[in-house]
């Protein structure tokens, strides 16, 4: 049986459209009634962390959640021309689109530019960002009178669909490219146990497309195996308890690619309910 008395962390990795696998791992986990004391995201997985901490981690604000998905299926919010996006990478317009259209959807989907940390009950909640400038990571949370979306939005800030943002002395962006999956975050905010739902794919990524998003497709597997490795390491050197469920698809699926959401969102349920026995042991 878990022990409830011990501060349970879900740690949200990065990984793009395959975040969908998330949001059914997430349901299977409440259908259980086992509930997080603290979210900590980064990437997409600070998407859905930020969606659950302010509309409540139950069935209701899950199946918003799916809802919210299917939307941004629709919505284009990564599109792939990446000969145009590296065009105006150079002229910084690229920020003012793909940035405003997707803080915009996040608007659309009750994320009002007002809200700040110090509003969400019930639930601690870190996100993660990557500072250029230091080479170290970010944690938004810390602060309660910070904005989520704006913080959001640096943790999801990723060229050449959003060049990296300046703020405060820090030069912001995802916080996958250091810590796509943030054990190191939830042990530092001092998590007792965790369970960390990895959406790294450590298959070799299909690499279609132009050249550039083939380079884009390696660099960030690379990085993404790396980091993994590390955090899994530091859990083990920390001794606290991690369950970590590695969601995969079917077949290898690019960050970008949106149109397989309801299939990942089943895989994601189908792969925690399988898990369950063996968690509820382990934690």
């Amino acid at each position: 049986m878990t022990d409830k008395m011990k501060k349970l962390a879900f740690v949200l990795s990065g990984g793009g459209a395959r975040g969908a696998l998330q949001v059914g791992a997430l349901r299977a986990l409440v259908e259980e009634e086992i509930h997080p004391d603290l979210l900590v995201g980064t990437s997409v997985g600070a998407i859905n962390a930020v969606y659950l901490a302010v509309n409540g981690v139950n069935l209701n604000s899950l199946d918003g959640l799916v809802d919210a998905w299917g939307k941004a299926k629709d919505a284009d919010l990564l599109p792939t021309n990446y000969f145009r996006l590296a065009l105006r990478s150079f002229t910084h317009l690229s920020r003012d689109e793909v940035y405003s259209r997707m803080r915009r959807f996040f608007i659309s989907q009750g994320l009002e530019p007002a809200l700040r940390f110090d509003h969400i009950d019930g639930v601690e909640l870190i996100l993660v960002a990557t500072d250029l400038n230091s080479g170290g990571t970010v944690l938004y949370g810390l602060d309660p009178g910070q904005s989520l979306l704006d913080c959001l939005m640096d943790s999801i800030t990723l060229p050449p669909w959003i060049m990296p943002n300046e703020r405060d002395g820090h030069l912001l962006m995802d916080g996958g490219l250091i810590s796509n999956l943030p054990i190191e975050p939830a042990l530092k905010c001092g998590a007792e146990k965790i369970i960390a739902l990895d959406l790294n794919d450590l298959r070799e990524p299909p690499l279609v497309g132009p050249e550039v998003g083939k380079l884009i497709t390696k660099l960030l597997f690379a990085v993404a195996k790396r980091q993994m490795e590390l955090e899994m390491a530091l859990a083990e050197q920390s001794q606290i308890p991690v369950f970590r469920i590695n969601l995969l698809a079917d077949k290898p699926i690019a960050l970008w690619d949106f149109q397989y959401t309801r299939e990942l969102i089943d895989r994601g349920y189908e792969t925690m309910r399988n898990k369950i026995p063996e968690l509820v042991e382990a934690l």
